[in-house]
């Protein structure tokens, strides 16, 4: 039981070591002038917008922005997390 615990502890600690690493990281977007910027943890960090677009087309260029960043983030936490050796006793 102690041992699972140990394990526990040791993912857990893990994972705060790689949340830091990817705070670091940043992912940037741009469509139609339209720009996100997010970092590793998906937070976003920055939103510039064209003063130019419509409504409309701003709205779709922000939403297409950060579906984008998200993806690319998510690839970025994927190769970070096997360079890191991945989580061990997870699979």
């Amino acid at each position: 039981m102690f041992n699972k615990l140990k394990q526990f502890k040791d993912l857990r600690s893990q994972a705060k070591t790689m949340q830091k690493a990817l705070a670091d990281e940043r992912v940037n977007e741009e469509k139609n002038g339209v720009k996100v910027t997010l970092n590793g943890n998906l937070e976003i960090e920055e939103i510039k917008l064209n003063s130019e677009l419509s409504q409309e087309a701003s709205e779709k260029a922000v939403k297409d922005c950060i579906n984008d960043a998200i993806k690319k983030a998510q690839k970025l936490m994927a190769k970070k997390m096997q360079e890191m050796g991945g989580f061990p006793g997870l699979g």
